[in-house]
Parts: C-alpha cells; sequence; structure tokens
C-alpha cells in the first residue's frame, strides 16, 4: 500500500481562484451549497486522460441530477482544454492550473515526480472533502467511486469517510500511459 496523498476527508476544501476554457474565472465560492466533483488529471493529450473525462461525460446527467457539479483540472492552457472539449464533447469545467498551484494547495503529488496526479475529491455542500481518490490507471473507478459517495451525501448521510489510494502500475507503465 502507498502512502495516501492528497487532503483528507474531513478537512476543508481549500479557497482557490482559477480560470475555465472560456476565460471565466471559476473559484470554491462558486459552488457554496452545492456539491463539487473537483478532478485532477495529467492532461489533455493522454489515452487514460481522455478516457476519463469521457467517462465523466457519459455520466454526466448523473452527476447533475444528483446535484452535483463537475470540474477537470490539468496543467494545460485554455487553447488545449478548448480543443480538447470539443473534441470529445465534453459538457463541464476544465480549468488550467498550468503553475500547478491549485494541486499543490489540495496536496496532489506528481507520480514519479514529473507526471501530474489523477486524483479526485468530491467536496461537500459544507465544503468540506468527502472523498478523497486516486488511482493513476483505473480512470473509470473515479466516476465510479464519485457517485457512490455522492449517493450517500443525498441521502441524508453525513460525509462518508472515504479515502482511498490504490498501488500503482510499474514506473514504465504509468509512465507512458499518462502522457
Amino acid at each position: 500500500m502507498t502512502k495516501l496523498t492528497g487532503l483528507s476527508v474531513g478537512d476543508q476544501a481549500p479557497e482557490f481562484s482559477a480560470i475555465d476554457r472560456d476565460g471565466n474565472p471559476v473559484t470554491l465560492a462558486d459552488y457554496k451549497d452545492k456539491i463539487l466533483v473537483l478532478y485532477f488529471y495529467g492532461g489533455n493529450i493522454g489515452i487514460i486522460c481522455q478516457k476519463e473525462a469521457c467517462t465523466f461525460r457519459d455520466h454526466y446527467q448523473e452527476f447533475i441530477d444528483s446535484g452535483a457539479e463537475v470540474v477537470g483540472v490539468s496543467p494545460d492552457g485554455l487553447e488545449s482544454h478548448q480543443r480538447f472539449t470539443a473534441k470529445n464533447n465534453i459538457p463541464f469545467k476544465l480549468i488550467s492550473d498550468k503553475s500547478g498551484a491549485l494541486a499543490k494547495a489540495f496536496k496532489v503529488p506528481k507520480d514519479l515526480f514529473i507526471i501530474p496526479g489523477r486524483h479526485t475529491f468530491i467536496i461537500d455542500q459544507n465544503q468540506k472533502i468527502a472523498m478523497s481518490f486516486n488511482n493513476q490507471l483505473n480512470a473509470s473507478a473515479h466516476i465510479e467511486e464519485s457517485l457512490k459517495v455522492i449517493e450517500k451525501l443525498k441521502s441524508g448521510g453525513s460525509s462518508p469517510t472515504q479515502q482511498k489510494e490504490h498501488p500503482q502500475a510499474p514506473p514504465m507503465i504509468a509512465t507512458s500511459a499518462s502522457v
């Protein structure tokens, strides 16, 4: 088992301000009293990153119906996000974290010290971390785990204690699959 990373369940989500693919500001305060799925991914060119975004897209209506919003975060710039969104018909916001400040605030480490981490957080209506999930190679697991936690939050349950990290594949596989 590898060391857990990222903010812990129950932590206050850090305030942030970023720019979405259309140049609009996005802040944590925009999601006050809402459930936010904030997922960090390596970039718009990776096969696993594309699969993750498209799986979030394919389940997007389930997130909306559950009262949750989805926001993706990567180090890519706005133009890259615009192309990626158009190519893959992504309905949710993608925000740019070129400096890595947002990833740092959420304590998302780089895999192998160079690859931006794949980490999903569920932020509840009180802006507390309800889920912290890390799995570099199984993109669909991020969506599955998110929907389970959101269902628990919506059914009146308190923030579940859900913090998972799965062992990573050998470095060669993780590097080639995540770039």
